[in-house]
C-alpha cells in the first residue's frame, strides 16, 4: 500500500493528504459501481426464499388459462374478432361484419354512411373508390366480392314475374358516349385542360404552367418531372395524354444581350454561372456561337445540352 500512495504521490504531484483523499474517492466509486448488482441479487434471493407455495400455485394456474386463449383474440372491450375472408356482397354487410374483415370502425362507418348517401355499390371496382380505403386491402377483398367486374347498364330495379329486368321509360337508355381525353399540346394548355388528368388539381395545374413560363416553354415532356410535386403515376398520364408540337420552338435568351438577373431567372441557371456568363462575354467579347459556352468551367456537357435550346447568339 506504501508504494503504491509513493507511485501516485511521484506520478500526480500530489500531497500525502490528497493521495489518501484519493483512494477514499477511487474506494467510494467502486462500491457506488457495484452496489445496484449486490442489492439485486440480495433482493432477488429474498423474493425467491419468501414465494408463498399458495401463491406460486395460483400464479401457475393463471399462466395456464392465459396460454389457452387464442391468439387473435382481442383484450379491447369493443373488438371484434376477424374471421376468414368469403363471397360477400359489400351492400348486404354490417358493420360488425365488416369489422370482422379486418377494417378498423372508422372506415367501416365510412363504408356504410357512402351506402346510405350514394347508393348500393354496382360493380367491384366502386368499392376501392371510397376515400381511405388502403389499395393493399380492397386487392385482399376483391376477389370475394359479389358485384360485376364492370359498371354494369342502368335498369330498373323492379322485375315483373322474376323475368329479366325492364328498362325504366324515365331513364334515357341509349348508350352514352365515353369520355375520351384527346391527348393536347402541353405548351399551350391552360390549368383547366391540365385539370382533367387525374391527380392534377388546381395548385399543380398553376405549378405546370408557371414552371413552363420561367422554363420558356417545355422541349421535352421529360421535363415534366422537374415540376416540384408531380408524383411518377400523374408524369406517366401526362405522357399519355400531352405532347410537344414538332414545330414548337423554345423562348431563347440571346446571350449577348441578356442580364444576369434574366439569366438567374432560369430554372436551369444559377447565380454564379449567370455572373460568369456576362463576365465572360465582357472579357471575351460577343458569342460567336452557343458552344462558345463550353469553354466556361461552370457549364458541364449535361448543363450544356439542356441549356442549349433557351439560348441563341
Amino acid at each position: 500500500m506504501n508504494k503504491l500512495k509513493l507511485w501516485i504521490r511521484n506520478y500526480f504531484g500530489f500531497s500525502q493528504r490528497e493521495v489518501n483523499g484519493f483512494l477514499w474517492l477511487i474506494t467510494l466509486m467502486v462500491l457506488l459501481t457495484a452496489a445496484p448488482f449486490l442489492f439485486s441479487k440480495l433482493s432477488g434471493n429474498k423474493r425467491e426464499a419468501t414465494i408463498d407455495p399458495a401463491d406460486q400455485q395460483l400464479l401457475d394456474s393463471l399462466v395456464v388459462q392465459l396460454e389457452k386463449v387464442p391468439d387473435n383474440y382481442s383484450r379491447e372491450r369493443n373488438a371484434v374478432p376477424v374471421v376468414p375472408l368469403y363471397r360477400f356482397n359489400p351492400n348486404q354487410l354490417t358493420l360488425e361484419q365488416w369489422q370482422a374483415f379486418g377494417l378498423p370502425k372508422y372506415l367501416a362507418q365510412r363504408i356504410l354512411n357512402y351506402r346510405n348517401k350514394v347508393g348500393d355499390l354496382t360493380y367491384k371496382a366502386e368499392l376501392g373508390r371510397i376515400y381511405g380505403l388502403p389499395d393493399t386491402v380492397f386487392q385482399r377483398l376483391y376477389p370475394y366480392i359479389d358485384l360485376p367486374e364492370n359498371r354494369p347498364e342502368r335498369f330498373a330495379r323492379n322485375t315483373v314475374d322474376n323475368k329479366q329486368p325492364l328498362p325504366n321509360p324515365n331513364w334515357d337508355n341509349r348508350p352514352r358516349e365515353r369520355f375520351v381525353l384527346a391527348p393536347f399540346n402541353i405548351n399551350t394548355a391552360d390549368t383547366t385542360q391540365l385539370k382533367q388528368i387525374r391527380g392534377i388539381g388546381s395548385k399543380l395545374s398553376a405549378r405546370i404552367v408557371k414552371y413552363r413560363e420561367r422554363l420558356g416553354g417545355f422541349n421535352n415532356l421529360e421535363q415534366l418531372r422537374e415540376v416540384y410535386g408531380l408524383q411518377p403515376n400523374v408524369v406517366d398520364s401526362l405522357h399519355k395524354y400531352t405532347f410537344v408540337a414538332k414545330s414548337h420552338t423554345p423562348q431563347q435568351l440571346n446571350l449577348n444581350t441578356v442580364t444576369v438577373e434574366e439569366l438567374r431567372s432560369h430554372p436551369y441557371m444559377t447565380s454564379n454561372l449567370a455572373r460568369a456568363i456576362v463576365a465572360y462575354r465582357e472579357q471575351h467579347g460577343r458569342f460567336e456561337s452557343v458552344e462558345e459556352l463550353k469553354k466556361i468551367k461552370l457549364v458541364t456537357p449535361e448543363l450544356y445540352e439542356k441549356l442549349r435550346p433557351y439560348l441563341r447568339t
